[in-house]
C-alpha cells in the first residue's frame, strides 16, 4: 500500500481513538482487521502507529504548545488533531522523511479531509514547528 494511503488511514484510526478517547490496542487491532493492514507489508503504518503512541504525551505537548495560548487543544477540529498528529510524528520522529514532504502531505489531506481552513491552519502549525527545530 502507497504510504499516501497509509497516512489516510492513520488520520482515519487516530480520529476514532480521539473520539473514542481510547488509544489502546484493541481499537488498532479492530482498525488494522476492518481496513486489511498487514504490518509486514505497511511497516510504515504500524512504524508511526508505535512512534505515536511510545510518544504520545509529547507530541500532543509539542501540537498543544504551538497552537494560540488562547486555545485549547480540545477545540482542534478531531480530524485536523489526527492529520496534526501523524505530521508531527514524522517530523520529529521519522529521519528518513524530509520535512517538506511531511508538511505537504498534512496539508493535502487537510484539504481532502478537513474544512475551508483547515490546511491553512495545518501549515501554520507545521510552520510554527519548522521554526523551533531550526
Amino acid at each position: 500500500m502507497k504510504r499516501k494511503n497509509q497516512r489516510e488511514l492513520l488520520i482515519k484510526m487516530f480520529y476514532e481513538m480521539e473520539m473514542n478517547k481510547d488509544f489502546g490496542n484493541q481499537i488498532y487491532k479492530s482498525f488494522l482487521e476492518n481496513n486489511s493492514i498487514n504490518n509486514l507489508e505497511d511497516k510504515y503504518f504500524y512504524s508511526l502507529y508505535e512512534l505515536y503512541i511510545k510518544n504520545k504525551e509529547a507530541i500532543d505537548e509539542s501540537i498543544k504548545s504551538l497552537i494560540s495560548l488562547s486555545w485549547d487543544m480540545s477545540r482542534i477540529a478531531k480530524v485536523d488533531l489526527s492529520i496534526l498528529r501523524v505530521a508531527v510524528t514524522e517530523i520529529v520522529h521519522m529521519e528518513d522523511i524530509p520535512y517538506k514532504v511531511s508538511i505537504n502531505e498534512a496539508i493535502n489531506l487537510a484539504k481532502d479531509y478537513g474544512d475551508e481552513s483547515s490546511y491553512k491552519f495545518i501549515n501554520g502549525i507545521l510552520g510554527n514547528l519548522m521554526k523551533q527545530i531550526q
